[in-house]
Parts: structure tokens; C-alpha cells; sequence
């Protein structure tokens, strides 16, 4: 069995292990890591990249995935709001899907979970991918078998692309000239629509 994270609206290469890894499972008891995809992810603004970050209460404790609860005594949601909004108000597809994205953050959750779980789901339905989400019971160790604990492999501290078998292939992105890598998929599913789930798709095949 391979395990990996749960990650706050994570880059295309997260979506290609799924596909690859049709049986891994996504662990819900692992202790929360600071400065990981797991509250955090990247857009592209017309200043460069942004990093969005949901704060957390406890985050410096060990405490389970499952137990973190977000912080709304910051305003961080109307900032991440303004931003996908400034980011890709005028991407081509953005009105497509905006709504049902921006609906789940304004449910409020009280736990992190909550709140990067439906996201996650909500990205799988947009790319039109055949993923079906599994979870584990409890807390699992792999120290006898690390190459199946994938969990922070995909992280923004490394530039060592995971999973191997994947590039992503570069589109027109909102801003800029030069292609940006390693952003949140609202990236490539606000600029390409419809063709986003095939051009992760084409990804794996290419990098195979």
C-alpha cells in the first residue's frame, strides 16, 4: 500500500500520481507539517507567484491531520479570494468554475480537512478525472517499506519533480511569457478548461 497527503488545491503532479497510483491512499492521522502543500499552494498573479497559506491553530504542535483547525482570526480568506479572483478573473474559464470553487471556502470549516478535502474533490470533478479517493483507518507507519511513503514528496522546499514519470506540459497561462511550473491546478484548470484532465493525462504519458 502507498500513502500520500492530503494538499490544499495541489499542483497537476499530485492529480498524475492518483492516475498512476489507482490504489494509494490518502492518510487523514499523519501529524501535520508546517510549510507543506498541506495548507499552502501556489497561483500566478501579475506580480509572480503567489503563495496562498491557511493558517492553523497548532500548527507547531504535533497534532493529527484530522485535528488542525484553521485560524479565521486572520482574514485569510479574503485575501485568498481576492486573490483567484485578481489571478484569473480574466482567465478563459474562469466563470465556468469559480462559483463552485469559491462556494467551499465560504462553508467555513471549522477543520483544515474540511476545507482541502471538498476542494480537492471539487478540482477532481472540474478535470473530469476517474480517481476514486481512498483514505487510511489510522495512522500508517512504512518505515519497513519507505519507496510506498509518497507522503511530502510533492512539496515546494524540492525541486525534485515526483513522480518521476511526469512533466507537465506547458499552456497559456494568464500572465507572462514564460511557462510557470508548479502551481496550483486552478492554474491549469482556470486557463484550459475542459482540456485540463487531458493535458495531465498527456503529462504522464510523455514523462513514461
Amino acid at each position: 500500500m502507498k500513502v500520500i497527503e492530503l494538499h490544499y488545491l495541489p499542483p497537476p503532479r499530485y492529480f498524475a500520481l492518483l492516475l498512476q497510483e489507482p490504489g494509494i491512499k490518502i492518510d487523514l492521522h499523519e501529524h501535520f507539517v508546517k510549510q507543506t502543500y498541506r495548507n499552502r499552494c501556489r497561483i500566478l498573479t501579475a506580480n509572480g507567484i503567489d503563495t496562498l497559506s491557511i493558517p492553523v491553530l497548532g500548527g507547531n504542535k504535533k497534532i493529527p491531520l484530522q485535528d488542525i483547525k484553521i485560524d479565521y482570526t486572520q482574514k485569510w480568506t479574503n485575501r485568498h479570494l481576492r486573490a483567484i479572483q485578481s489571478a484569473y478573473g480574466k482567465a478563459p474559464f474562469y466563470e465556468y468554475y469559480a462559483d463552485d470553487l469559491l462556494a467551499v471556502y465560504r462553508q467555513k470549516p471549522v477543520f483544515l480537512l474540511d476545507l482541502t478535502l471538498p476542494l480537492l474533490t471539487q478540482c477532481l470533478d472540474f478535470l473530469q478525472l476517474e480517481v476514486t479517493l481512498t483514505f487510511t483507518g489510522t495512522y500508517t507507519s512504512l518505515a519497513n517499506t519507505p519507496e510506498n511513503d509518497l507522503r511530502s514528496k510533492i512539496n515546494p522546499k524540492t525541486t525534485a519533480a515526483w513522480p518521476k514519470t511526469y512533466q507537465q506540459i506547458a499552456y497559456q497561462q494568464v500572465f507572462g511569457s514564460n511557462f510557470v511550473d508548479e502551481l496550483s491546478v486552478i492554474d491549469l484548470i482556470f486557463c484550459t478548461g475542459p482540456q485540463a484532465g487531458g493535458i495531465i493525462k498527456s503529462g504522464l504519458k510523455q514523462g513514461t
